[in-house]
């Protein structure tokens, strides 16, 4: 199935249906007068937040969503039925912008989570509505009101509690179909990775969610290479594994290349906490790894790590490194919650 992170689509709530004009008129019934209903409410427009879905591929090829309009209202007092809602399903992480791309309308975190996009036009009144004391027989009723219409934007930034940086060919897919289920596609040239992934890690009884992105190269947030637009789905991580390839160059270059991308990109990216190894140590002698890991403990201000995904050296180290990360950071959101009071 194909990754799609980003949608454009059309919505409108249905017209509330009109009231009826209409009178009571039975044989040997006298004081028949007005009994026309009103009309039914338009449908809504909803966004639902739904389990099983990572991508907005359903919005590829429908981007249009119309609720239906409110019945009319008939005689003998009979409103008429409420229209249909039409329901939008995305996946955890989809946010809803209005169309010019900027002012947030809705944050689909939850599955479970549903908000109300568009909604119908009420329906009109019918005769029997307007009957009063000096006026026994109206014959007017109200029109429907119109629904909402308006375009969309839909982003989605997936949900992962760890997410993967680094350079192409960094060795970022190989880790994450090492460590998850995963399949990514794995090959001995840049740019083997076009679409994120997500994998869920089993690391001593304990799961968490790590996601892999494109790679990033100079110049990614002025659109170089495939651009920083997939760095929005690391934004919602809380720790980041920043793999630096040995084979490289300089590894304390590579370190702080990616790291001025994530510094202009923003988001937050630049200051979350960040665990550093030095990945494909395989492929190195003893004294280039020397070498690679003095570059990169200055470049990074610390002591990196050192594994290879290939033949598993390190991998665990990395795997509590992160969990490490993710313990303590749910510590100090349980400490910041005040306690309740105790009453005896």
């Amino acid at each position: 199935m194909k990754f799609l992170d980003e949608a454009k689509v059309y919505v409108r709530s249905g017209d509330g249906g009109p009231g009826c004009v209409s009178f009571r008129r039975e044989k040997f019934i006298e004081f028949g007068g007005p009994n026309g209903g009103d009309g039914g409410r338009g449908g809504d427009v909803w966004i639902e937040c739904v389990q099983g879905l990572n991508t907005l591929i359903d919005y590829r090829y429908r981007q249009h969503f119309k609720a239906k309009k409110g019945e009319h209202g008939m005689g003998s007092n009979c409103h008429g039925a409420k229209g249909d809602d039409a329901v939008l399903q995305v996946p955890a992480g989809t946010q809803v912008f209005a169309e010019d791309g900027e002012t947030l309308i809705a944050d689909m975190t939850e599955v479970g989570q549903r908000v109300r996009l568009a909604k119908g036009g009420n329906g009109g009144f019918g005769n029997a509505y307007f009957t009063t004391s000096t006026n026994r027989a109206p014959r007017h009723a109200n029109p429907g009101l119109e629904g909402q219409e308006m375009w969309l934007i839909l982003r989605l930034k997936l949900i992962a509690d760890a997410g993967l940086v680094g350079l192409p060919n960094a060795g970022k897919s190989t880790f994450l179909a090492t460590v998850t289920a995963a399949k990514p596609k794995i090959a001995d040239y840049p740019f083997t990775t076009l679409h994120p992934g997500l994998g869920v890690v089993r690391s001593d009884e304990r799961e968490f969610v790590l996601a892999d992105i494109p790679g990033l190269i100079e110049g990614a947030h002025e659109g170089v290479g495939l651009g920083d637009r997939f760095l929005a789905h690391v934004e919602r991580c809380r720790v980041l594994l920043h793999l630096v390839e040995g084979t490289s160059e300089h590894a304390g270059k590579a370190y702080k290349l990616v790291r001025r991308e994530l510094e202009a990109y923003g988001g937050g990216l630049a200051d979350k906490p960040e665990i550093v190894a030095l990945s494909k140590a395989d492929a190195l002698d003893a004294e280039t790894l020397k070498q690679q890991m003095a570059r990169l403990k200055r470049a990074a201000g610390g002591k990196p790590l050192v594994l290879s995904a290939a033949s598993g050296q390190g991998v665990q180290e990395a795997l509590r490194a992160i969990q490490a990360q993710l313990d303590g950071q749910h510590a100090t959101e349980e400490a910041e919650v005040p306690a309740e009071p105790w009453h005896p």
